[in-house]
Protein backbone atom coordinates (compact mmCIF):
# COMPACT_ATOMS: atom_id res chain seq x y z
CA UNK A 1 0.00 0.00 0.00
CA UNK A 2 2.64 2.25 0.82
CA UNK A 3 4.69 1.45 -2.47
CA UNK A 4 3.35 4.33 -4.24
CA UNK A 5 3.81 6.93 -1.32
CA UNK A 6 5.96 9.99 -1.69
CA UNK A 7 8.25 8.90 1.01
CA UNK A 8 8.99 5.36 -1.18
CA UNK A 9 9.68 7.99 -4.32
CA UNK A 10 12.09 9.40 -2.20
CA UNK A 11 14.01 6.81 -0.94
CA UNK A 12 14.19 4.97 -4.25
CA UNK A 13 17.28 5.67 -4.85
CA UNK A 14 18.37 3.95 -1.78
CA UNK A 15 17.90 0.45 -2.31
CA UNK A 16 18.41 -0.52 1.49
CA UNK A 17 15.46 1.61 2.23
CA UNK A 18 13.19 1.18 -0.66
CA UNK A 19 12.10 -2.92 -0.80
CA UNK A 20 11.75 -5.66 1.19
CA UNK A 21 13.54 -7.58 -0.55
CA UNK A 22 16.46 -5.58 -0.01
CA UNK A 23 15.79 -5.34 4.12
CA UNK A 24 15.94 -9.62 3.97
CA UNK A 25 19.37 -9.26 2.33
CA UNK A 26 20.10 -6.49 4.76
CA UNK A 27 22.53 -9.24 6.80
CA UNK A 28 24.00 -10.27 3.50
CA UNK A 29 24.62 -6.82 1.97
CA UNK A 30 26.43 -6.42 6.04
CA UNK A 31 28.17 -9.48 5.41
CA UNK A 32 29.47 -8.44 1.89
CA UNK A 33 30.75 -5.05 3.48
CA UNK A 34 32.55 -6.62 6.58
CA UNK A 35 34.25 -9.27 4.29
CA UNK A 36 35.48 -6.85 1.79
CA UNK A 37 36.88 -4.96 4.33
CA UNK A 38 38.77 -7.83 5.77
CA UNK A 39 40.05 -8.13 2.34
CA UNK A 40 41.11 -4.24 2.16
CA UNK A 41 42.67 -4.48 5.38
CA UNK A 42 44.73 -7.47 4.47
CA UNK A 43 45.94 -6.24 1.22
CA UNK A 44 46.51 -2.46 2.62
CA UNK A 45 48.71 -4.44 5.36
CA UNK A 46 50.11 -6.90 4.24
CA UNK A 47 50.94 -4.30 0.86
CA UNK A 48 52.42 -2.01 3.06
CA UNK A 49 54.42 -4.13 5.10
CA UNK A 50 55.96 -5.79 2.10
CA UNK A 51 56.72 -2.50 1.00
CA UNK A 52 58.08 -0.83 3.89
CA UNK A 53 60.22 -4.08 4.00
CA UNK A 54 61.17 -3.75 0.38
CA UNK A 55 62.63 0.17 1.54
CA UNK A 56 59.58 2.02 -0.58
CA UNK A 57 56.08 4.11 0.30
CA UNK A 58 53.80 1.76 1.75
CA UNK A 59 51.44 3.39 -0.21
CA UNK A 60 52.85 2.16 -2.92
CA UNK A 61 52.36 -2.02 -1.64
CA UNK A 62 48.62 -0.70 -0.61
CA UNK A 63 47.84 -0.11 -4.52
CA UNK A 64 49.71 -3.41 -5.54
CA UNK A 65 47.76 -5.28 -2.75
CA UNK A 66 44.53 -3.82 -4.22
CA UNK A 67 45.52 -4.83 -7.63
CA UNK A 68 46.37 -8.92 -6.59
CA UNK A 69 42.99 -8.62 -4.94
CA UNK A 70 41.17 -7.38 -7.50
CA UNK A 71 40.28 -7.36 -11.46
CA UNK A 72 43.58 -8.27 -12.46
CA UNK A 73 43.81 -11.49 -9.88
CA UNK A 74 41.89 -12.96 -7.55
CA UNK A 75 39.05 -11.22 -8.04
CA UNK A 76 38.34 -11.07 -4.41
CA UNK A 77 37.14 -7.52 -4.90
CA UNK A 78 35.65 -6.45 -8.22
CA UNK A 79 33.45 -3.86 -8.87
CA UNK A 80 30.26 -3.08 -10.99
CA UNK A 81 31.77 0.40 -12.62
CA UNK A 82 34.49 -1.28 -13.88
CA UNK A 83 32.37 -3.61 -15.66
CA UNK A 84 32.21 -6.78 -13.21
CA UNK A 85 29.48 -9.20 -12.81
CA UNK A 86 28.42 -10.66 -9.53
CA UNK A 87 29.46 -13.81 -10.91
CA UNK A 88 32.79 -12.56 -11.70
CA UNK A 89 33.09 -11.68 -7.52
CA UNK A 90 34.77 -14.73 -5.30
CA UNK A 91 33.56 -13.31 -2.63
CA UNK A 92 29.75 -12.73 -3.60
CA UNK A 93 30.02 -16.62 -5.00
CA UNK A 94 31.23 -17.83 -0.95
CA UNK A 95 28.31 -15.98 0.03
CA UNK A 96 25.98 -17.41 -2.24
CA UNK A 97 27.46 -20.82 -1.62
CA UNK A 98 27.31 -20.24 2.31
CA UNK A 99 23.48 -18.22 2.15
CA UNK A 100 21.78 -20.18 -0.53
CA UNK A 101 21.10 -16.72 -2.10
CA UNK A 102 18.62 -16.57 -5.01
CA UNK A 103 20.27 -15.00 -8.49
CA UNK A 104 18.44 -11.79 -8.05
CA UNK A 105 19.44 -11.56 -4.18
CA UNK A 106 23.10 -12.22 -5.23
CA UNK A 107 22.89 -8.93 -8.11
CA UNK A 108 21.53 -6.70 -5.20
CA UNK A 109 23.72 -7.93 -2.92
CA UNK A 110 27.02 -7.41 -5.13
CA UNK A 111 25.80 -3.95 -6.27
CA UNK A 112 24.63 -2.49 -2.37
CA UNK A 113 27.88 -4.40 -1.46
CA UNK A 114 30.24 -2.45 -3.67
CA UNK A 115 28.54 1.08 -3.33
CA UNK A 116 28.74 1.36 0.24
CA UNK A 117 32.56 0.29 -0.28
CA UNK A 118 32.97 3.00 -2.79
CA UNK A 119 30.87 5.09 -0.55
CA UNK A 120 33.76 4.84 2.19
CA UNK A 121 36.78 4.60 -0.45
CA UNK A 122 35.54 8.48 -1.25
CA UNK A 123 35.21 9.19 2.25
CA UNK A 124 38.95 8.03 2.26
CA UNK A 125 40.33 10.04 -0.22
CA UNK A 126 38.51 13.26 1.51
CA UNK A 127 40.13 12.22 4.82
CA UNK A 128 43.29 12.15 2.74
CA UNK A 129 43.31 15.90 1.07
CA UNK A 130 42.69 17.10 4.50
CA UNK A 131 45.55 15.52 6.11
CA UNK A 132 47.62 16.41 3.16
CA UNK A 133 46.33 20.27 3.65
CA UNK A 134 47.32 19.96 7.24
CA UNK A 135 50.26 19.07 6.28
CA UNK A 136 51.04 21.60 3.75
CA UNK A 137 52.79 24.71 5.44
CA UNK A 138 52.24 28.19 4.17
CA UNK A 139 54.25 29.69 5.81
CA UNK A 140 57.40 27.49 4.46
CA UNK A 141 56.07 27.91 1.20
CA UNK A 142 56.81 31.31 1.22
CA UNK A 143 60.03 31.05 2.94
CA UNK A 144 61.12 28.61 -0.55
CA UNK A 145 61.14 31.77 -2.68
CA UNK A 146 60.07 31.95 -6.55
CA UNK A 147 62.58 29.19 -7.39
CA UNK A 148 60.64 26.61 -6.29
CA UNK A 149 57.37 27.78 -7.39
CA UNK A 150 59.18 28.32 -11.04
CA UNK A 151 59.84 24.43 -10.49
CA UNK A 152 56.68 23.77 -9.26
CA UNK A 153 55.10 25.11 -12.34
CA UNK A 154 57.22 23.91 -14.85
CA UNK A 155 56.51 20.56 -13.54
CA UNK A 156 53.19 20.84 -13.78
CA UNK A 157 52.71 23.22 -17.38
CA UNK A 158 55.14 20.71 -19.02
CA UNK A 159 53.53 17.21 -18.27
CA UNK A 160 50.55 17.94 -18.46
CA UNK A 161 50.97 19.50 -22.18
CA UNK A 162 53.01 17.14 -23.46
CA UNK A 163 50.74 14.36 -21.99
CA UNK A 164 47.50 15.73 -23.40
CA UNK A 165 48.92 16.84 -26.90
CA UNK A 166 50.51 13.85 -27.37
CA UNK A 167 47.84 11.18 -26.59
CA UNK A 168 45.13 13.37 -28.59
CA UNK A 169 47.82 13.73 -31.90
CA UNK A 170 49.41 10.62 -31.53
CA UNK A 171 46.83 8.06 -30.26
CA UNK A 172 43.97 9.93 -31.59
CA UNK A 173 42.32 9.76 -27.43
CA UNK A 174 39.27 12.14 -27.03
CA UNK A 175 39.48 15.54 -25.54
CA UNK A 176 38.25 14.56 -21.98
CA UNK A 177 40.13 11.36 -21.39
CA UNK A 178 43.27 12.91 -22.66
CA UNK A 179 43.37 15.63 -20.49
CA UNK A 180 42.83 13.75 -17.57
CA UNK A 181 45.12 11.55 -18.13
CA UNK A 182 47.89 14.94 -18.55
CA UNK A 183 46.17 15.92 -15.32
CA UNK A 184 47.77 12.63 -13.44
CA UNK A 185 51.24 13.72 -14.62
CA UNK A 186 51.60 16.65 -12.79
CA UNK A 187 51.10 15.25 -9.31
CA UNK A 188 54.56 14.90 -7.31
CA UNK A 189 54.89 13.00 -4.15
CA UNK A 190 56.03 15.24 -1.42
CA UNK A 191 56.08 11.99 1.14
CA UNK A 192 57.81 9.95 -0.68
CA UNK A 193 61.01 12.64 -2.08
CA UNK A 194 61.40 14.10 1.68
CA UNK A 195 61.68 10.27 3.23
CA UNK A 196 64.53 9.83 0.92
CA UNK A 197 66.10 13.47 0.87
CA UNK A 198 65.96 12.63 4.73
CA UNK A 199 67.76 9.37 4.54
CA UNK A 200 70.30 11.42 2.61
CA UNK A 201 70.87 13.97 4.71
CA UNK A 202 69.93 16.08 2.20
CA UNK A 203 66.10 17.59 3.25
CA UNK A 204 67.84 20.58 4.41
CA UNK A 205 69.92 21.30 1.10
CA UNK A 206 69.67 23.81 -1.44
CA UNK A 207 68.01 21.43 -3.60
CA UNK A 208 65.89 19.54 -0.94
CA UNK A 209 64.19 23.01 -0.05
CA UNK A 210 63.66 23.88 -3.67
CA UNK A 211 62.17 20.15 -3.97
CA UNK A 212 59.87 19.80 -1.53
CA UNK A 213 58.92 23.61 -1.77
CA UNK A 214 58.15 23.19 -5.51
CA UNK A 215 56.27 19.43 -4.29
CA UNK A 216 53.80 21.63 -2.15
CA UNK A 217 53.59 23.95 -4.00
CA UNK A 218 53.11 21.14 -6.96
CA UNK A 219 50.11 19.42 -5.17
CA UNK A 220 48.29 22.72 -4.44
CA UNK A 221 48.06 23.47 -8.68
CA UNK A 222 47.89 19.99 -8.98
CA UNK A 223 44.28 19.86 -6.97
CA UNK A 224 43.31 23.02 -8.60
CA UNK A 225 44.15 20.98 -11.98
CA UNK A 226 42.19 18.09 -10.74
CA UNK A 227 39.04 20.00 -9.55
CA UNK A 228 38.97 21.59 -13.16
CA UNK A 229 39.66 18.73 -15.17
CA UNK A 230 37.23 16.38 -12.83
CA UNK A 231 34.60 19.16 -12.90
CA UNK A 232 35.14 18.90 -17.30
CA UNK A 233 34.47 15.25 -16.84
CA UNK A 234 30.83 15.89 -15.48
CA UNK A 235 30.50 17.53 -18.31
CA UNK A 236 31.54 15.57 -21.08
CA UNK A 237 32.61 19.00 -22.62
CA UNK A 238 35.42 20.72 -23.50
CA UNK A 239 33.95 24.53 -23.47
CA UNK A 240 37.10 27.25 -23.25
CA UNK A 241 34.72 29.79 -20.92
CA UNK A 242 33.68 26.94 -18.66
CA UNK A 243 37.21 25.75 -18.03
CA UNK A 244 38.28 29.55 -17.28
CA UNK A 245 34.90 29.59 -15.00
CA UNK A 246 36.69 26.27 -13.26
CA UNK A 247 39.93 27.68 -13.50
CA UNK A 248 38.94 31.17 -11.58
CA UNK A 249 36.21 29.86 -9.09
CA UNK A 250 38.98 26.78 -8.13
CA UNK A 251 41.65 29.54 -7.34
CA UNK A 252 39.24 31.93 -6.29
CA UNK A 253 38.05 29.19 -3.18
CA UNK A 254 41.33 28.19 -2.31
CA UNK A 255 42.43 31.34 -1.70
CA UNK A 256 39.26 32.91 -0.34
CA UNK A 257 39.30 30.07 2.08
CA UNK A 258 43.08 30.57 3.60
CA UNK A 259 42.29 34.43 3.24
CA UNK A 260 39.07 34.08 5.46
CA UNK A 261 40.80 31.26 7.44
CA UNK A 262 42.48 34.05 9.55
CA UNK A 263 39.64 34.96 10.72
CA UNK A 264 38.33 31.65 11.74
CA UNK A 265 41.01 30.09 13.31
CA UNK A 266 40.81 31.85 16.83
CA UNK A 267 36.80 30.94 16.63
CA UNK A 268 37.64 27.14 15.90
CA UNK A 269 39.99 27.47 18.78
CA UNK A 270 37.55 28.88 21.06
CA UNK A 271 34.94 26.51 20.29
CA UNK A 272 36.76 23.62 20.88
CA UNK A 273 38.44 24.81 24.20
CA UNK A 274 35.07 25.37 25.47
CA UNK A 275 34.13 21.73 25.01
CA UNK A 276 34.26 19.14 27.50
CA UNK A 277 33.87 15.58 25.82
CA UNK A 278 35.22 12.92 23.89
CA UNK A 279 36.61 14.65 20.03
CA UNK A 280 36.33 18.17 21.05
CA UNK A 281 38.96 18.83 18.95
CA UNK A 282 38.64 16.32 15.95
CA UNK A 283 34.95 16.23 15.70
CA UNK A 284 34.52 20.30 14.95
CA UNK A 285 37.46 19.74 12.62
CA UNK A 286 35.59 17.06 11.01
CA UNK A 287 32.63 19.20 10.68
CA UNK A 288 34.83 22.29 9.01
CA UNK A 289 36.39 19.63 6.62
CA UNK A 290 32.86 18.25 5.33
CA UNK A 291 30.98 21.47 5.17
CA UNK A 292 34.03 22.72 2.87
CA UNK A 293 33.48 19.81 1.04
CA UNK A 294 30.37 20.05 0.35
CA UNK A 295 30.52 24.17 -0.73
CA UNK A 296 33.21 22.72 -3.06
CA UNK A 297 30.86 20.28 -4.35
CA UNK A 298 28.10 23.25 -4.34
CA UNK A 299 30.16 25.36 -6.64
CA UNK A 300 30.63 22.28 -9.30
CA UNK A 301 33.92 21.63 -7.62
CA UNK A 302 35.36 18.52 -6.61
CA UNK A 303 34.63 17.85 -2.63
CA UNK A 304 38.56 17.03 -2.28
CA UNK A 305 39.26 20.81 -2.88
CA UNK A 306 37.18 21.64 -0.05
CA UNK A 307 38.37 19.35 1.87
CA UNK A 308 42.25 20.40 0.90
CA UNK A 309 41.22 23.75 1.97
CA UNK A 310 39.93 22.91 5.11
CA UNK A 311 43.44 21.70 5.84
CA UNK A 312 45.36 24.40 4.45
CA UNK A 313 43.15 26.66 7.09
CA UNK A 314 43.58 24.67 9.87
CA UNK A 315 47.18 23.98 9.58
CA UNK A 316 47.54 27.30 10.80
CA UNK A 317 45.95 27.56 14.12
CA UNK A 318 47.87 26.94 17.43
CA UNK A 319 45.85 23.14 17.59
CA UNK A 320 48.01 22.04 14.17
CA UNK A 321 49.83 18.95 15.81
CA UNK A 322 47.37 17.79 18.34
CA UNK A 323 45.00 17.50 15.35
CA UNK A 324 47.27 15.98 13.40
CA UNK A 325 47.99 13.19 15.70
CA UNK A 326 44.18 13.11 15.80
CA UNK A 327 43.57 12.54 12.29
CA UNK A 328 45.82 10.18 11.88
CA UNK A 329 43.43 6.98 13.27
CA UNK A 330 41.13 7.94 11.12
CA UNK A 331 43.15 8.51 8.02
CA UNK A 332 44.36 5.09 8.80
CA UNK A 333 40.79 3.65 8.83
CA UNK A 334 39.63 5.42 5.63
CA UNK A 335 42.51 5.62 3.07
CA UNK A 336 43.41 2.48 2.70
CA UNK A 337 40.13 1.57 1.63
CA UNK A 338 40.29 4.15 -1.49
CA UNK A 339 43.95 2.98 -2.19
CA UNK A 340 43.21 -0.79 -2.60
CA UNK A 341 40.18 0.04 -4.08
CA UNK A 342 42.21 1.99 -7.07
CA UNK A 343 44.13 -0.99 -7.15
CA UNK A 344 40.94 -3.42 -7.36
CA UNK A 345 39.20 -1.21 -10.11
CA UNK A 346 42.18 -1.87 -12.48
CA UNK A 347 42.51 -4.56 -14.72
CA UNK A 348 46.20 -4.70 -15.76
CA UNK A 349 45.34 -8.15 -18.14
CA UNK A 350 44.55 -5.06 -20.73
CA UNK A 351 47.86 -4.73 -21.16
CA UNK A 352 49.29 -8.10 -21.66
CA UNK A 353 51.06 -7.97 -25.09
CA UNK A 354 49.98 -10.86 -25.99
CA UNK A 355 46.97 -9.97 -26.95
CA UNK A 356 47.20 -8.01 -30.30
CA UNK A 357 44.02 -5.40 -28.94
CA UNK A 358 45.91 -4.31 -26.18
CA UNK A 359 49.43 -3.29 -27.02
CA UNK A 360 48.17 0.16 -27.93
CA UNK A 361 47.69 0.18 -24.32
CA UNK A 362 51.04 -0.74 -23.26
CA UNK A 363 52.19 1.92 -26.02
CA UNK A 364 50.17 4.32 -24.41
CA UNK A 365 51.70 2.99 -21.11
CA UNK A 366 55.24 3.59 -21.89
CA UNK A 367 54.45 6.73 -23.60
CA UNK A 368 53.02 8.20 -20.15
CA UNK A 369 55.77 6.95 -18.15
CA UNK A 370 58.67 8.82 -20.71
CA UNK A 371 56.39 11.96 -20.47
CA UNK A 372 56.65 11.80 -16.36
CA UNK A 373 60.16 11.70 -16.14
CA UNK A 374 61.35 13.62 -18.49
CA UNK A 375 58.64 16.38 -17.77
CA UNK A 376 59.72 16.64 -14.33
CA UNK A 377 63.57 16.06 -15.19
CA UNK A 378 63.45 19.25 -16.96
CA UNK A 379 62.56 21.39 -14.20
CA UNK A 380 66.10 21.35 -12.53
CA UNK A 381 67.19 23.80 -15.76
CA UNK A 382 65.10 26.17 -14.59
CA UNK A 383 66.36 27.03 -11.30
CA UNK A 384 68.56 30.16 -12.01
CA UNK A 385 71.14 32.29 -9.70
CA UNK A 386 72.43 29.36 -8.33
CA UNK A 387 75.64 27.87 -9.10
CA UNK A 388 76.38 24.58 -8.21
CA UNK A 389 73.44 23.35 -7.81
CA UNK A 390 72.78 19.44 -8.40
CA UNK A 391 70.05 20.73 -11.39
CA UNK A 392 69.44 16.35 -11.82
CA UNK A 393 68.65 15.99 -8.05
CA UNK A 394 65.85 18.41 -8.44
CA UNK A 395 64.40 16.74 -11.64
CA UNK A 396 64.85 13.50 -10.28
CA UNK A 397 62.98 14.46 -6.77
CA UNK A 398 60.08 16.14 -8.67
CA UNK A 399 59.25 12.38 -10.43
CA UNK A 400 57.15 10.06 -8.18
CA UNK A 401 53.21 10.15 -8.35
CA UNK A 402 52.68 8.49 -4.96
CA UNK A 403 49.56 8.32 -3.28
CA UNK A 404 48.64 12.11 -5.33
CA UNK A 405 48.86 10.55 -8.68
CA UNK A 406 46.80 7.47 -7.23
CA UNK A 407 43.80 10.03 -6.15
CA UNK A 408 44.01 11.71 -9.77
CA UNK A 409 43.45 7.92 -11.53
CA UNK A 410 40.75 6.87 -8.66
CA UNK A 411 39.18 9.90 -10.03
CA UNK A 412 39.28 9.56 -13.45
CA UNK A 413 38.02 5.96 -12.54
CA UNK A 414 35.36 7.02 -10.92
CA UNK A 415 34.14 9.43 -12.98
CA UNK A 416 34.36 6.87 -16.17
CA UNK A 417 35.79 9.12 -18.54
CA UNK A 418 38.76 6.80 -18.97
CA UNK A 419 39.05 3.75 -21.15
CA UNK A 420 40.29 0.56 -19.23
CA UNK A 421 43.97 0.78 -21.03
CA UNK A 422 44.00 4.02 -20.18
CA UNK A 423 42.98 3.72 -16.78
CA UNK A 424 45.89 1.07 -16.19
CA UNK A 425 48.48 3.03 -18.34
CA UNK A 426 48.09 5.26 -15.76
CA UNK A 427 48.46 3.16 -12.84
CA UNK A 428 51.54 1.55 -14.47
CA UNK A 429 52.75 4.97 -14.87
CA UNK A 430 51.72 5.88 -10.90
CA UNK A 431 53.80 2.56 -10.17
CA UNK A 432 57.11 2.81 -12.25
CA UNK A 433 57.84 6.70 -11.10
CA UNK A 434 57.34 5.76 -7.38
CA UNK A 435 59.59 2.70 -7.99
CA UNK A 436 62.45 4.73 -9.92
CA UNK A 437 62.72 7.71 -8.10
CA UNK A 438 64.42 7.18 -5.11
CA UNK A 439 67.22 4.97 -6.90
CA UNK A 440 67.26 8.12 -9.28
CA UNK A 441 67.53 10.19 -6.50
CA UNK A 442 70.27 8.48 -4.73
CA UNK A 443 72.41 8.17 -7.71
CA UNK A 444 71.97 11.84 -8.64
CA UNK A 445 73.42 12.92 -5.25
CA UNK A 446 76.28 10.13 -5.48
CA UNK A 447 77.04 11.57 -8.65
CA UNK A 448 77.31 15.33 -7.03
CA UNK A 449 79.28 14.40 -3.90
CA UNK A 450 82.29 12.35 -5.82
CA UNK A 451 82.37 14.85 -8.28
CA UNK A 452 82.60 17.34 -5.11
CA UNK A 453 85.89 14.76 -3.98
CA UNK A 454 87.75 14.88 -7.43
CA UNK A 455 87.56 18.33 -8.15
CA UNK A 456 90.10 19.21 -4.93
CA UNK A 457 92.41 16.48 -6.01
CA UNK A 458 92.60 18.12 -9.43
CA UNK A 459 93.50 20.99 -8.10
CA UNK A 460 96.41 19.99 -6.67
CA UNK A 461 97.56 18.20 -9.70
CA UNK A 462 97.31 21.31 -11.60
CA UNK A 463 99.60 23.50 -9.23
CA UNK A 464 102.34 20.44 -8.93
Amino acid sequence: MMLGSPLTQFFAPFPLLATETTAENGPMILAGVLLSLVIVYLASKLGGELSRYLNLPPVLGELVGGVLVGASALHLLVFPESGATATDSVLISFLQLVAGLTPDAVVEVFNTQSEVVSVLAELGVIILLFEIGLESDLKELQRVGYQAAIVAVVGVAAPFAAGTVGLMLLFGIPAIPAIFAGAALTATSIGITSKVLSELGHLKSKEGQIIVGAAVIDDVLGIIVLAVVASLAKTGTVDVLNVVYLIISATAFLLGSIFLGKFFNKSFVAISERLQTRGKLVIPALIFAFLMAFLANVIHLEAILGAFAAGLVLDETDKRKELDQQIIPIADILVPIFFVSVGAKVDLGVLNPIVPENREGLIIATFLMVVAIFGKVITGWVVTGQEKINRLAIGFGMIPRGEVGLVFAGIGSASGVLSPALDAAIIVMVIFTTFMAPPLLRFAFKESSEEATVEPSKAVDLVK
